[in-house]
């Protein structure tokens, strides 16, 4: 158990450690359009952006290795029930994969200043992580109608807690999301547009990889 949270932490550190590496290497005079363009909340926006989300994604990441510690802790006891994962959770696991693909196709589009492609792309991800969402709604009525509640054993209370978590930190991204979309919709040019999309790829990875780790230790336990 010991041994698959020092794997967990090092997947995490080593994420955030390249998180931080992509920030420092982006020039964001050279990624936001042409000299002499008017760029919304001025020239320090960008890195002030990028750098508030590397803070948020530090903050996400010892969260969920807290949880991921207590997980471990609290298996120790004698009232732990192994919980059998819904199968549908594997269903959910390729729709979050295709989300973060179509992230990273739209933020290629948006560098190559491909309207259309960053449109078509940013739908597709939304309604694939809306999809996971559904999914995982799917998986707790799944869990419920086999009489698995959440105050009926330890191992209940953290799959809910875990998968509540994760998937209001999904919600607060397709906010961010919707905003990005709308502004597409209204004839924005793609520069403008063009950290929004890259944060909320780089955004999407970071929930991919956690999700993949909290998968493999509700599969492992």
């Amino acid at each position: 158990m010991t041994a698959t949270l020092v794997v967990l932490a090092l997947i995490m550190g080593a994420m955030v450690f390249w998180l931080i590496r992509q920030t420092i290497n982006v020039q964001p005079w050279a990624e936001e359009g042409p000299i002499g363009q008017d760029h919304a909340g001025g020239p320090y926006s960008v890195p002030a952006a990028k750098i508030g989300l590397i803070v948020f994604l530090g903050v996400a990441t010892s969260l969920f290795s807290l949880f991921a510690s207590a997980y471990f802790q609290r298996m120790e006891f004698g009232d732990w029930r192994q919980l059998a994962d819904p199968g549908v959770l594997w269903f959910n696991t390729v729709l979050l994969v295709l989300g973060s693909v179509f992230f990273q196709l739209a933020r290629n589009a948006a560098v190559r200043n491909q309207a259309r492609g960053v449109k078509v792309h940013l739908l597709v991800a939304g309604l694939l992580t809306f999809a996971f969402i559904a999914g995982q709604l799917w998986a707790w009525q799944e869990l419920q109608k086999a009489g698995h509640f959440l105050s009926g054993n330890p191992a209940n209370a953290f799959f809910y807690v875990l998968t509540a978590i994760h998937a209001l930190h999904i919600l607060g991204g397709l906010w961010v999301w919707s905003r990005t979309v709308f502004r597409l919709q209204n004839k924005v040019e793609v520069y403008k547009v063009r950290t929004s999309v890259e944060l909320c790829t780089i955004y999407w990875h970071f929930l991919l990889l956690v999700w993949l780790g909290l998968f493999a230790l509700l599969l492992s336990t």
